[in-house]
């Protein structure tokens, strides 16, 4: 089984949200720190990996502004999930 930790205790920006997806995921250097950019990222990146359990941390203490911009972020791990359901997203505070 793979972890993976996303904490967003510190984000004040959205930039520092896609900071903290693109350390924890992995993520390439030409992510595009955009929703459209994280789906094409995490699209069939976990397939072959078995079990993967996804923790977020600190979601919950975002600012207002930061908790509206992030809805897009729950979208995508939502259909990754459905197309990789070896996929667990946990949100764990």
């Amino acid at each position: 089984m793979k972890n993976i930790t996303l904490n967003f205790e510190n984000c004040k920006y959205i930039s520092e949200i896609h900071k903290v997806l693109k350390t924890g995921f992995d993520l390439p250097d030409y992510y595009g720190e955009n929703w459209d950019a994280l789906w094409d990222c995490l699209d069939g990146l976990f397939y072959d990996e078995g079990k993967v359990v996804v923790e977020i941390h600190n979601l919950n203490s975002l600012k207002d502004e930061l908790q509206h911009a992030i809805k897009p972020m729950l979208e995508v791990f939502k259909d990754v999930h459905i197309n990789t359901p070896n996929v667990e997203f946990r949100l764990v505070s």
